[in-house]
């Protein structure tokens, strides 16, 4: 050890000795190995999702996620771009527990969760994911029948550079926009807007570099399922049935959840134009196990309540109320 080096070192013993501390660790430096490790981790969120989907655990997980990513911003040293890239990691995890919160109908949780995340995402400079949040935000209005609201927050995300940018981000705006117009019955918005969507899917440079989180989801298949909600809310039955056949065709296999929900929305469909066997066969057709997810059942009591409605004591009804009491008995 060089002498000077010694005298440092001996002077710092000295006075930890004297005042009873020990000198304090040096913040350790964060870089980008944190930083894909954090996205690997948003990956596993996000193939959680897909599979289950609206759960407590995955909006848990989340939230515990992006303490993480906030915590390594606080102790450690960092470039301006690393700290940058852990605002946008943290405003990732908070954007899936916002969105695991809707899926879940738990919508109170949910708005604290975009609070949160909309005010990271601002500091990290990050556009697309600054796009899920307010896109999120539009859907989390859009299940809460507020399309006004929803309108505003889905602009916020459809004015960002990277919806300019990149039109497959341009074409999940437009798409999003759909199904809310189909809440306030404008038709011809739903499908102007469905339009622009697929135009803008058409463009879109399937090779290109982009988020997990869009890539995992977000295709032909998807946007045939935001057609269909958007006619389905509409109250448009043959269009609404034709989407659905065509998301359902063109489905991922690991989007269990995702290919429930649109069966469930054919079955309304078929039951909104009169087809009461083929609605129930549909209906039915649901694995009990993807059928006690929050939004699903709750579409199928909505199926329930309406088919008693529209057939009181016809053959499709009985078989329903049986099919329902035996999957919900086994199930819960």
């Amino acid at each position: 050890m060089r002498r000077r080096d010694f005298i440092a070192a001996a002077g710092s013993t000295a006075v930890a000795a004297l005042t009873g501390t020990a000198a304090a660790p040096a913040p350790r430096r964060i870089g980008a190995a944190d930083i894909q490790l954090l996205e690997a981790r948003f990956a596993e969120v996000i193939a959680s999702d897909h599979r289950h989907g609206g759960r407590v655990s995955i909006e848990a997980k989340a939230v515990a996620l992006a303490d993480e990513a906030l915590a390594l911003q606080e102790h450690g040293t960092a470039s301006q771009r690393i700290r940058s890239a852990l605002y946008a990691c943290a405003a990732s995890f908070t954007s899936s527990a916002m969105w695991a919160a809707i899926d879940g109908r738990r919508f109170d949780a949910a708005l604290q969760h975009h609070q949160k995340a909309a005010s990271i995402a601002a500091m990290s400079g990050d556009s697309a994911i600054q796009f899920r949040i307010w896109s999120h935000a539009g859907s989390l209005y859009r299940h809460l029948g507020r399309p006004g609201d929803a309108l505003a927050a889905n602009d916020v995300a459809r004015s960002l550079p990277i919806a300019r940018r990149d039109p497959l981000f341009a074409s999940l705006g437009h798409a999003r926009h759909a199904a809310i117009h189909g809440l306030t019955g404008d038709t011809n918005a739903v499908r102007r807007s469905l339009g622009h969507a697929q135009d803008a899917l058409d463009r879109a440079d399937a090779a290109a570099s982009r988020p997990v989180w869009i890539t995992a989801f977000y295709d032909q298949a998807e946007l045939d399922s935001l057609a269909l909600a958007a006619h389905l809310a509409a109250g448009n039955w043959e269009d609404a049935e034709a989407h659905a056949h065509r998301s359902m065709a063109l489905r991922r296999g690991a989007m269990q959840r995702s290919h429930a929900i649109t069966t469930v929305r054919l079955a309304h469909a078929q039951l909104g134009q009169g087809d009461f066997e083929p609605a129930v066969a549909t209906a039915v057709s649901v694995p009990a196990a993807v059928s006690t997810h929050p939004r699903v059942t709750g579409m199928l009591a909505s199926f329930g309540t309406k088919l008693t409605a529209q057939a009181p004591g016809s053959g499709p009804a009985l078989t329903w109320t049986e099919y329902a009491h035996d999957t919900w008995r086994t199930t819960t």
